[in-house]
């Protein structure tokens, strides 16, 4: 079992960043894959972000590719998503994933929702135009 807690979420005007942290508690964090999901109001909920268990490989939607970065610290059991140059387009309720994992795994694994086990309870980002 792990639970995971999001915080870092606000409201920013456009063109502005955010940081986004997700704790996790237990201490087996390192085995788990990490993701960011977002889903905005009358829409289904999307993949944004994910992250391997050790953090060498990292995946990332087409809408937030190069203005996104994820990243993890297993030391402190946190992941990280900075959101740089953000848009009104990125307004949303954003969750964090985990899902325990083992091996190789291809792409979709990582960005499908429903491989992830483990939600937290959503930070709220809105960006103003």
């Amino acid at each position: 079992q792990v639970q995971l807690v999001e915080s870092g979420g606000g409201l920013v005007q456009a063109g502005g960043s955010l940081r986004l942290s997700c704790a996790a508690s237990g201490r087996t964090f390192s085995s788990y894959a990490m993701g960011w999901f977002r889903q905005a109001p009358g829409k289904e909920r999307e993949f944004v972000a994910a992250i391997s268990t050790i953090g060498t490989g990292t995946y990332y939607s087409d809408s937030v590719k190069g203005r996104f970065t994820i990243s993890r610290d297993n030391a402190k059991n946190t992941m990280y998503l900075q959101m740089n140059s953000l848009i009104p387009e990125d307004t949303a309720v954003y969750y964090c994933a985990a899902v325990l994992t083992t091996g190789y795994n291809p792409n979709w694994y990582y960005t499908n929702a429903g491989s992830y086990d483990y939600w937290g309870q959503g930070t709220q980002v809105t960006v103003s135009s």
